[in-house]
């Protein structure tokens, strides 16, 4: 595609270097890098030379959305926390001490929504198989130990405790043997998703050791392998022509694809801005020349994409590129997501405009889509029953098969941002539970006779 073929080297910026960049160092006040500082203690943060150089537009930041997307920003840590964290530094504290008070902070920021760590950790004989979640019947989620950082960080990732440095938080496996003796006893499960962090943060001789197994298992139920990924957005590098391991990388890709099994590339793709250099243009080519699938998803983010022109238009060019649009999703319920979220009727607002003006071949999108501890949760609408305005909703995925695409509703609330500030319709209940879902399903063709939308 005529572009530059040399490979630039991969330089980190990081809390301990950043400071030091010297396209931070003109661009930002002390002030800004001091908050930074702050900010760093508490969350993950890690950006390199392609975003800085190549995707961030100094001139408008701090508002650019790239630089919202990778720095961290001074309203994720309320006043009093921030505060403490400030003065600690400001002092000189020990790393100890920064610590301990930063780790009383994580925990009050919900680290693993979703019952991830009590719900979705399978067993082999009492045993738990820790850096596996196996959630819906079809999908089982592998997190690589290799694999558990990224070349950078979103600053609003549900996935912040994966990167923080302590080992309580982090989800990691290196035993595919155990993997591959789960899907023997598991026959129902159809597809991996290699997760992280990041998986091709690795090298391609260290992602062998999970995937080649995988295919000579010979397991007849393994249908799919997804591998989840940011790397068209933040280093293409990893993929491109010229890069010698990238090129180990697309062999082991067509020898999955070889073997029968259809693969994905799970693309995080938050803004067009990530679509936009000719060096990932390039590289979508490289693996679509090989088959493999390219999938995007993103949740949408106040500060980055919550617009729905913008969003229009990354749908577009996703389709344009030769991606396929799947998830537009809500900032799930842990750390910054006050700073991050946006209401529900908002983002269900956003997505319909959106979703009007692009092609139908965009229309694969699903969304606006609440990841939550009972499933994945579709706003399908607002609707009107009786002259009481509702949310639509439905499940697209859940951990009670039964559940999936069956309608439900819950009263409107124009501020509400998660499934728990809900309350359900046609049930006395101030909130979701297991035993609220059962007993409305049992409602549903009695709903469906009176719905009205509006």
């Amino acid at each position: 595609m005529g572009i530059n073929k040399t490979i630039p080297r991969y330089i980190p910026c990081h809390i301990h270097n950043f400071d030091r960049n010297p396209i931070i160092k003109a661009n930002l006040s002390k002030e800004e890098i001091f908050n930074i500082k702050v900010l760093g203690s508490v969350y993950p943060f890690r950006t390199n030379n392609y975003i800085i150089e190549e995707l961030i537009d100094w001139k408008k930041v701090p508002d650019d959305p790239i630089y919202r997307l990778v720095f961290p920003h001074l309203d994720m840590l309320n006043e009093h926390d921030f505060a403490e964290m400030a003065y600690l530094l400001h002092m000189g504290s020990g790393k100890t001490k920064i610590e301990s008070k930063a780790n009383s902070i994580r925990q009050r920021l919900n680290p693993h929504p979703g019952e991830q760590v009590t719900a979705n950790i399978p067993e082999i004989n009492g045993n738990r198989l820790e850096g596996i979640q196996h959630k819906y019947q079809e999908t089982v989620l592998f997190f690589p130990k290799q694999a558990q950082t990224c070349h950078a960080y979103c600053s609003f990732c549900f996935r912040w405790p994966q990167f923080v440095n302590s080992s309580l938080y982090r989800f990691q496996n290196d035993d595919v043997n155990t993997l591959i003796s789960y899907l023997k006893r598991n026959p129902e499960v159809s597809d991996i998703l290699f997760t992280g962090g990041d998986p091709l943060i690795m090298r391609t001789n260290l992602l062998k050791r999970y995937i080649e197994p995988l295919i000579e298992a010979d397991l007849p139920n393994l249908k799919n392998l997804r591998i989840g990924s940011k790397v068209l957005g933040f280093w293409p590098f990893r993929l491109s022509e010229g890069n010698p391991d990238a090129d180990d990388l697309l062999t082991l890709f067509e020898r999955v694809i070889n073997s029968g099994k259809h693969l994905t590339l799970m693309s995080h793709i938050s803004h067009p801005v990530e679509l936009s250099t000719p060096i990932v243009k390039d590289v979508i080519c490289r693996l679509r020349n090989i088959g493999v699938t390219l999938r995007t998803q993103s949740p949408i983010v106040k500060h980055v994409n919550d617009s729905h022109s913008l969003w229009k238009d990354m749908l577009s060019l996703q389709v344009q590129l030769g991606l396929i649009p799947y998830y537009m999703f809500i900032a799930r319920n842990t750390g910054a997501q006050n700073y991050f979220s946006v209401p529900l009727a908002e983002a269900y607002r956003v997505f319909s405009k959106a979703i009007r003006n692009v092609s139908g071949l965009a229309k694969t999108v699903r969304g606006p889509v609440m990841s939550t501890k009972f499933g994945k949760i579709l706003i399908q609408g607002i609707s009107s029953i009786g002259g009481q305005k509702l949310f639509h909703l439905s499940f697209i995925q859940a951990r009670n098969q039964d559940w999936i695409n069956k309608p439900f509703f819950a009263k409107y609330d124009e501020n509400a941002r998660w499934l728990d500030e809900l309350i359900p319709y046609f049930h006395q209940a101030e909130y979701f539970s297991n035993l609220v879902f059962q007993e409305l399903f049992e409602e549903e063709n009695r709903v469906a006779q009176n719905l009205e939308y509006i």
